[in-house]
């Protein structure tokens, strides 16, 4: 397969880049490196990378950003800021991916364990995970051209545990086959409007 993967340079990105490499051709985007550069807020920049690349079988986003901030200091622009990238951002990669994918291809959205156990600070971060479960569920009544999406939900993984821990008291890290697995189940399975929870 040829795939895809926005924000394949990250943390989890790089580990299931490097799996996924073994035995498909990986093509990694991001907003400042990689194979190709996009910008996820703006849909011409997600349609100039999809029509950069011929013949894709499976697009991958684990990218996105969201405020993280006490919900008394949030403004309506702190609120857009993941509403444009990782809600939209991904929702708009689906509305244009589904044009560019070969027939029976899948998109892989990416979430987390806030949209169904939030802590404090992630209210924004919370409200865009949950509205994309919602969306894959929709979109996967409707899509066309047997076209699969669903939806990785992850645990704090293991690689950013210690940097993140003191948000998630008493959180288990996920290991990061584990988190690689859920990608591989979503990519080289059968489901579609799935979400993908990978949490302990």
């Amino acid at each position: 397969m040829k795939i895809l993967i926005i924000g394949g340079n990250g943390t989890i990105g790089k580990k299931v880049s490097s799996h996924f490499s073994e035995n498909h051709e990986v093509l990694i985007a991001g907003r400042s490196a990689g194979d190709y550069i996009v910008d996820l807020t703006d849909i011409e920049s997600i349609r100039k990378l999809l029509a950069a690349i011929p013949s894709l079988d499976s697009i991958i986003c684990i990218a996105g950003e969201a405020k993280w901030d006490d919900f008394k200091d949030l403004s309506e622009e702190d609120y857009y800021i993941g509403i444009k990238s990782k809600l939209m951002g991904q929702v708009n990669l689906v509305r244009v991916g589904q044009d560019y994918l070969k027939s029976k291809g899948s998109i892989t959205l990416s979430t987390g364990i806030l949209a169904d156990d939030p802590v404090v600070k992630t209210t924004s971060a919370a409200m865009v995970n949950g509205a994309l479960h919602s969306f894959v569920k929709a979109v996967a009544l409707e899509i066309e051209n047997e076209l699969r999406v669903n939806v990785v939900s992850l645990g704090v993984v293991e690689d950013a545990y210690k940097k993140y821990k003191h948000f998630f008291p008493g959180h288990n890290p996920i290991s990061m086959k584990k988190a690689v697995n859920a990608y591989v189940r979503s990519v080289e399975g059968k489901g579609n409007g799935e979400i993908i929870r990978i949490y302990e």
